[in-house]
């Protein structure tokens, strides 16, 4: 795969530590994780080459594929298939939370018979992981991503852990990873407060909900877009949102 690195990398930070690739998300607000159709805006293009696939000591933690663990245990930022049709990207709570808004309005997106049945599986159960879709829906592993996709794409599931897989007899990490999903609103919901509770107020920015139509969702989030990557044509913006 040829990868054009650094040619429009629009914030001129690198990507070389679980800390600055944290530290650039939350900066920026909505990052894919691969190239897309907007040069310089992902994970990918922001990484020295060298850190890609083989970090300099060696070393499969020390690469984004492993630092997208930390991002996610984070707490502030949403990981998963959100943007561009399908494709991993990142957001922070403030901007996850607008895509929901746009999303949750869209028919395209509302769950089928299939859908209804992962999300009454996490209502119970909390979470799913993609060996919990196939039993429960009697189907392969490619269609179990779909569905899971489908519902990442809808925002009505999120990324809520990844865990590192150790094998061999030697229980060796070769970078193998299982990913579990969960509601974004058990995710990023408001911090509960007591009755009688007298500690600092709870910000506004807390919780996915907000008070605007979704239309201003979509504004507001292409806004963000051209703020990051001024040239973004309608049709580009109407792709990585839709």
């Amino acid at each position: 795969m040829s990868i054009s690195r650094h040619a429009g990398n629009i914030s001129g930070d690198k990507v070389v530590s679980p800390e600055s690739m944290t530290g650039t998300i939350l900066s920026m607000g909505m990052v894919p994780f691969f190239e897309n159709p907007i040069p310089g805006w992902s994970i990918e293009e922001m990484t020295p080459s060298q850190y890609w696939f083989d970090a300099p000591d060696g070393e499969i933690v020390n690469t984004p594929w492993d630092w997208k663990i930390y991002c996610v245990q984070s707490g502030e930022i949403a990981y998963g298939k959100f943007l561009w049709g399908g494709k991993a990207a990142f957001a922070t709570v403030e901007w996850y939370r607008e895509l929901r808004n746009w999303r949750l309005s869209l028919d395209k997106y509302k769950p089928d018979a299939a859908g209804q049945k992962i999300l009454d599986y996490i209502e119970e159960h909390g979470s799913i992981g993609i060996k919990e879709v196939r039993a429960l829906l009697g189907i392969k592993k490619g269609q179990a991503d779909a569905q899971m996709t489908r519902l990442q794409m809808g925002c009505r599931v999120v990324t809520g852990d990844i865990i590192r897989v150790y094998r061999g007899a030697d229980l060796h990490y070769n970078g193998w990873q299982q990913s579990s999903f969960c509601k974004p609103e058990d995710l990023f919901g408001a911090p509960i407060v007591f009755p009688g509770f007298k500690g600092a107020s709870v910000p506004e920015s807390a919780g996915l909900e907000v008070s605007h139509s979704p239309e201003e969702s979509y504004r507001r989030l292409s806004e963000k877009v051209l703020s990051l990557y001024p040239s973004a044509t309608e049709k580009q913006i109407s792709k990585l949102l839709g």
